[in-house]
C-alpha cells in the first residue's frame, strides 16, 4: 500500500523530465496517487508531451496563473474530475531577464511585478481558488500544499530579484498556513538545492551554485539527482507529516546552514 493511496493531487510545473515537478509526479504515481497536471501558454504542449512518459494522467489543465479566469476554470475542472483535492504542488516561477544577473537596480518595476505575480502571488491565488476542494480532502490529517522553493534566507550571487521572490514565497507560505490551518490544510515550502534543470540553466551564473554547493553541503550534493526532493515531497503530501505546516523544509545536503 502506497503512501498516497486514494490521494488526488494537482501538480504544476511539469515541463521536461528533468523538472523537479516531473520527479514528484512520477513518485506520487508510484505511491498510489491519482494526479492531474497543469500547463500554461505555449508550455502546455511541452507538458502534454512530457506527461505521456508518466502514463495516463488525463488531459492537461490549462492554468496560466496571470489569468484569473483560467484559475477559476481549473478549479471547476478539478471539481468535475476529482471532487476534492488532497494535495497541491506549486512548482511555478518566472522572472524577466532584467531581474536576474544584473543587480538590483536594472529591473524596472513592471518586470519585478511580473516576477512577483507568477513566482509568489500565484501561490495565494491557487490556494484561494482551490480552498473549497482542499477543504474536502479525505486524507488523514487533511490536505497538503507544497511550494517548491530555493533558500530565501540568503543573498546568492546573480539570483537578484528571484531571491526576493523566494523570500516572499516563504513568508507568504507562513501566512497562508495560518489562514487555512483551521480548514485542515497545511502549507509548506520545499527548498531544494540546485538541480540542473532546463529552468536552472536559464539563471545567469548557475554554474556558481554547482561549483560550490557540494563543497558547502556536509552531506554533499549532486546537481543531477533530484530523487531526494521527490521523496521529501512524498512525506509532505502524505499523512506522515500531518502536524507540519508553515515550515521551510530544506533538501540541500545541509548547505543552507553552513557559513
Amino acid at each position: 500500500m502506497g503512501l498516497l493511496n486514494d490521494h488526488r493531487i494537482l501538480i504544476t510545473g511539469v515541463l521536461t523530465e528533468d523538472s523537479l515537478a516531473f520527479g514528484i509526479a512520477k513518485r506520487a504515481l508510484e505511491e498510489g496517487a491519482t494526479i492531474a497536471l497543469s500547463g500554461a501558454g505555449r508550455g502546455t504542449s511541452l507538458t502534454r508531451r512530457t506527461a505521456r512518459k508518466l502514463g495516463d494522467v488525463g488531459e492537461i489543465i490549462e492554468l496560466d496563473v496571470t489569468e484569473p479566469a483560467q484559475i477559476n476554470a481549473a478549479a471547476l475542472e478539478l471539481e468535475r474530475r476529482f471532487g476534492r483535492l488532497d494535495g497541491l504542488v506549486h512548482a511555478i516561477g518566472y522572472a524577466p531577464a532584467t531581474c536576474l544577473g544584473g543587480g538590483m537596480f536594472e529591473a524596472p518595476f513592471a518586470d519585478v511585478a511580473v516576477a512577483m505575480q507568477i513566482s509568489t502571488y500565484s501561490l495565494a491565488a491557487l490556494v484561494g481558488a482551490f480552498r473549497p476542494l482542499l477543504q474536502k480532502s479525505e486524507a488523514h490529517g487533511g490536505a497538503s500544499v507544497i511550494a517548491l522553493d530555493f533558500d530565501g534566507s540568503r543573498a546568492y550571487p546573480m539570483y537578484d530579484w528571484m531571491g526576493v521572490m523566494k523570500a516572499g514565497l516563504e513568508s507568504l507560505g507562513r501566512y497562508l498556513a495560518r489562514e487555512v490551518g483551521p480548514d485542515r490544510i497545511r502549507v509548506n515550502m520545499l527548498a531544494a538545492g540546485p538541480i540542473r534543470t532546463v529552468a536552472a540553466k536559464s539563471i545567469p551564473g548557475f554554474s556558481l551554485f554547482e561549483d560550490t554547493w557540494a563543497e558547502r553541503a556536509p552531506l554533499g550534493w549532486d546537481v543531477h539527482d533530484s530523487s531526494a526532493v521527490a521523496d521529501t515531497a512524498m512525506a509532505l503530501l502524505s499523512p506522515l507529516l500531518r502536524a507540519t505546516s508553515a515550515s521551510v523544509i530544506h533538501v540541500d545536503g545541509g548547505a543552507h546552514s553552513m557559513g
